[in-house]
């Protein structure tokens, strides 16, 4: 039984860490928050590409790093969101130089 027991513990915290984000806190499945919900709808309207996912968030009081992922292959993208709603930064993570 103890043996269960020890295999149960790791199956547990190898599911746990699954579930963990970039930023070390523990992944959710709530909604984006109102600064990452600016930043998906404004990458949106700059790329012209509704297929967008949050990639990640950092939080600061200055403004809101938000990184979105845009189309099939997720490109990567940032935006700064501020509290009031507005977004700035807008711009491609991806090296076009290489392309």
């Amino acid at each position: 039984m103890k043996h269960l027991s020890a295999i149960v513990a790791i199956g547990a915290a190898t599911a746990l860490s699954a579930c963990m984000d970039d930023n070390g806190g523990a992944a959710t499945s709530a909604a984006p928050t109102a600064a990452e919900q600016a930043c998906l709808r404004d990458v949106t309207a700059t790329t012209n590409n509704p297929d967008v996912v949050l990639l990640g968030s950092e939080f600061s009081e200055a403004g809101t790093l938000v990184r979105v992922g845009v189309g099939p292959d997720r490109a990567p993208w940032q935006c700064i969101a501020y509290t009031d709603g507005s977004t700035a930064g807008i711009e491609s993570l991806t090296n076009e130089g290489t392309l």
